[in-house]
């Protein structure tokens, strides 16, 4: 087999700017793994797990906003890759999944190592590819050259998301020993200008004109980066035009003074008292998923006269099952377009809001602040104690729902992470040291023990890094079981819904050689805080009582101020 071909591959991801790849260990992807460890433009880690490889990649992805690539070798190590290409999917992150195949003529032949590889991804790929296994031929080369391009545009395009390359390789594919490896610096690379999204003046009017005929206009954003400019256009166009902006808190949008962050508290799905104070004329959506079941709850039994949504291209999601207008822009383009004229809207509308952010705030500061030890207790007192720029990634199950409860502090500088393209536990750890690999600010994961313990993985490497600190919520149990209907009104309830789990981390910190805190107590924690935020890679694990975090959650909510209709 002609390996020039391949060596070509991470040639051509060089001169597309790609600079992380991470792979595992594995004899029939030894042309892409030494292609791209000798390449002197692309940094390289190696993780043996390939499901916490991939979830690391999608760490690295997230947090630079720029493809990573994986590669693995032949057979099941590329199903383990799904988990993270599926969160990668819905998540819109750019991903470059390369796997070494056997030659067509070797699948289902009993080969050791060889299964259905094409297409492996189904539709949770945005396209997959096929590498030519004839590589000495010039159309093949040339085909090769140009599959490579195309996978790193599409990964790109909006929205982006994870592409797969597939490539069959033939023995011999190691080099001889005093063979070079060769980087052919004249390899076909297509390029691709961008699309900048933005409305037409004519567009501009027509919006203008149909936004005036309403008088209450909610903006709800999804989860999405930070970005210090969309913030700032978001809190003119509230002060312009008299919108109110609600966001969870994965949208990133907590700098934005006067947004709306306690919704969780004060709507109450289809019997919230204040419906008829705080239903919109005119919903206006972007970004991805929302944490808020009762927002979500509510918009749907109070839905709007108007719902327009703001995205670029791709599918379009009606979670509020109102959506009227799909405007193909930026929110950027709209609302800086849109927020420079002073619309004629209901002005106590916005004070409606923030009465009811207000009493929420007091009614949560006040709940939580007492001498009660509990894990949303404990909650709190972590958010409220995290040093600045910190980029915080928030695990699946109810660490992610604390967190969208109690809210972040306005100019906290904390960005938020989390996998809630398909809200699975199964790789909460893995991305957050992808993407403490990937940025100098302290990285912190609050998790849970079952989300933690199913990726301890994702920790066994030789790259861990220093700025990352693990807040692990140990209650011994999946404790969500005790907070929602269904599960918990079932006999079944401790062995088959929370199948309660009997380890700690104090011997995985000593694995990994990180700094260990244990907090038993509100004092213990208020000590071990103080410490852990300096320590190096550490974990600091507060444990606390199923039963007893189930009932101080229940008293939160029976003693609300926000009564239900």
């Amino acid at each position: 087999m002609n390996l020039q071909a391949v060596f070509n591959i991470a040639e051509i991801c060089a001169q597309y700017g790609v600079q992380q790849v991470v792979l595992s260990p594995g004899s029939r992807c030894a042309p892409l793994t030494l292609a791209f460890v000798r390449h002197p433009k692309i940094q390289v880690r190696t993780i043996s797990d390939e499901r916490a490889a991939a979830f690391i990649g999608l760490g690295i992805a997230l947090t630079t906003r720029r493809p990573v690539v994986l590669v693995c070798t032949s057979g099941t190590a590329a199903l383990n890759y799904a988990p993270a290409v599926a969160e990668a999917f819905y998540q819109q992150v750019p991903l470059l999944v390369i796997t070494a195949d056997r030659p067509a003529e070797w699948i289902d032949q009993l080969d050791g190592q060889t299964i259905r590889q094409e297409n492996i991804y189904g539709r949770h790929i945005k396209k997959s590819f096929s590498f030519p296994s004839e590589g000495e031929y010039p159309d093949a080369i040339w085909y090769g050259q140009r599959l490579v391009s195309e996978a790193l545009l599409e990964s790109e395009a909006y929205p982006p998301g994870p592409v797969h390359l597939n490539v069959p390789l033939r023995e011999p594919f190691y080099p001889k020993p005093e063979e070079p490896i060769h980087f052919q610096k004249n390899v076909k690379v297509i390029r691709e200008l961008p699309i900048d999204y933005d409305l037409s003046s004519s567009h501009i009017n027509l919006l203008k004109f149909a936004s005036a005929g309403y008088q209450k206009i909610l903006v709800v954003a999804g989860q999405g980066p930070y970005e210090e400019e969309l913030t700032q256009i978001l809190q003119a166009f509230a002060r312009n035009t008299g919108a109110v902006i609600v966001a969870d808190v994965i949208s990133n949008l907590h700098e934005i003074p006067g947004v709306c962050r306690y919704q969780d508290t004060y709507l109450s799905g289809k019997n919230t008292a204040i419906a008829p104070d705080v239903q919109p004329d005119l919903l206006i959506t972007f970004g991805l998923s929302n944490i808020s079941k009762n927002l979500k709850l509510f918009l749907r039994a109070f839905p709007p006269r108007a719902h327009w949504h703001l995205q670029p291209a791709g599918t379009v999601a009606d979670p509020f099952q109102s959506l009227t207008q799909i405007i193909r822009t930026t929110p950027i383009s709209f609302f800086n377009a849109l927020g420079s004229t002073h619309y004629r809207t209901e002005r106590n509308y916005q004070q409606v809001w923030q009465q009811e952010e207000k009493k929420a705030k007091k009614y949560l500061t006040d709940f939580l602040s007492g001498p009660a030890y509990n894990e949303f207790t404990a909650y709190y007192q972590v958010l409220k104690h995290l040093p600045q720029l910190v980029n915080l990634h928030l695990a699946n199950s109810m660490s992610v729902r604390y967190a969208n409860i109690i809210g972040l502090k306005p100019r906290q500088q904390v960005t938020v992470f989390a996998n809630r393209g398909t809200s699975g536990i199964d790789g909460c750890t893995s991305t957050t040291v992808g993407s403490a690999l990937s940025s100098p600010n302290l990285t912190v994961l609050i998790t849970g023990d079952l989300a933690f313990f199913y990726d301890r993985n994702g920790l066994w490497h030789n790259y861990l890094p220093a700025n990352l600190r693990i807040v692990l919520l140990n209650n011994q149990a999946g404790g969500i079981f005790r907070l929602i209907d269904g599960p918990r009104q079932q006999p079944e309830l401790a062995e088959f819904f929370e199948t309660y789990q009997y380890l700690n981390a104090e011997q995985t910190a000593k694995d990994f050689k990180m700094a260990y805190f244990p907090c038993h107590s509100l004092p213990d924690l208020t000590k071990n805080l103080l410490l852990f935020w300096q320590a190096g890679p550490g974990i600091l694990e507060i444990f606390t009582s199923s039963p007893e975090n189930a009932a101080f959650f229940d008293r939160f909510k029976r003693e609300s101020p926000f009564k239900a209709t």
